[in-house]
């Protein structure tokens, strides 16, 4: 079954999955300046949040989510506000405002539940899903990502089944599992390939190259993240494209590769903060600092940064990466 981007409505409905950002942010402008009705003005302003936030537009993607969602409440459409609170809730989390996540996320599921469209509520517990497992509760999201597998499956959803399946993956991943991981990414990679979702493959081959380093096949993992860094080039995929740098950078680290790791984490930090990424931008950070550390750094001078990065996940509320950053600190001071 072919994917589809759900959240592409009324007259947008036609856009593939793997529009440009650029032609999705185009047409997403041409249809608000020609709506004719309160819906339709909603999804387009829905699009516009959503193109904008991909491209790390963060700004403009706040005022379009919020105009979103006054225009669908003049309209009393439950289903819009729903859309357009999970596109501020998923703006949220990208911002590192996660209680703000949380609130947006858990309102657009409630309000979802008024209206017809499962999907919108779906998508809403899969934000909430995401947000939790980004912060580290592995356990508590499990369930939740698990039930959504089932939904989406049930539901012919592809492209919400290659998501659930991707996050399910890096739990086990993170977990030890790492045979478990590994085939779960490779079905995502399957139904994302046969449902022309190149947004839900790219992620998976990321997933995939991940645990091919770790077994210690450093080639094949940079081949595999060439190979979906094309795809997030040729979409504009900004955040995916500097996920896929930064998992670049670890497959170098592992592989003894310091200084190449270095310039690739050093180049990623600035990716992440021309997207207002803060998350990802800390974790190229993370691994900048330890590829200067195994190059010859004081550790005077890495104990500062690994103690900044420490209070930073840690009042951010991300508490794996506060973690790792303990266990960094562990393995290069002591």
């Amino acid at each position: 079954m072919r994917a589809k981007a759900a959240e592409y409505r009324g007259g947008l409905a036609a856009l593939s999955v793997n529009a440009s950002l650029d032609e999705v942010l185009d047409e997403a402008e041409r249809h608000d300046a020609a709506a004719t009705t309160a819906v339709e003005r909603a999804g387009a302003q829905l699009a516009i949040a959503e193109a904008c936030r991909r491209l790390g537009r963060v700004e403009r993607a706040e005022r379009a989510w919020r105009a979103s969602y006054r225009t669908a409440r003049e309209a009393t459409d439950p289903t819009a506000m729903a859309w357009a609170l999970w596109s501020g809730g998923t703006l949220a989390r990208q911002r590192g405002r996660y209680p703000l996540a949380h609130r947006l996320l858990s309102r657009a599921a409630a309000t979802a539940e008024l209206g017809t469209d499962r999907v919108a509520r779906g998508y809403a517990l899969a934000g909430l899903a995401e947000t939790g497992r980004v912060q580290g509760d592995f356990t508590g999201t499990l369930r939740l990502h698990e039930q959504l597998l089932a939904e989406a499956r049930a539901d012919g959803q592809p492209r919400h089944v290659v998501w659930a399946l991707e996050g399910i993956a890096q739990i086990h991943r993170h977990n030890g599992d790492h045979d478990t991981a590994l085939a779960m990414f490779t079905e995502a990679c399957r139904i994302a390939t046969e449902g022309d979702d190149q947004r839900g493959r790219a992620w998976a081959l990321r997933g995939i190259a991940d645990l091919t380093s770790l077994r210690g096949d450093v080639e094949r993992a940079l081949e595999l993240l060439s190979d979906a860094e094309e795809t997030c080039r040729e979409m504009r995929l900004e955040a995916a494209l500097a996920y896929n740098h930064k998992m670049r950078g670890n497959v170098l680290y592992r592989a003894g590769r310091y200084a190449e790791a270095e310039q690739v984490y050093r180049a990623t930090v600035d990716e992440f903060a021309h997207i207002s990424e803060p998350r990802g931008e800390a974790l190229a950070r993370l691994g900048l600092v330890k590829s200067r550390a195994r190059g010859g750094a004081a550790p005077a001078k890495v104990d500062e940064e690994l103690g900044v990065l420490h209070r930073r996940f840690t009042e951010s509320g991300l508490h794996h990466a506060a973690d790792m950053a303990g266990k960094a600190r562990h393995e290069l001071l002591t």
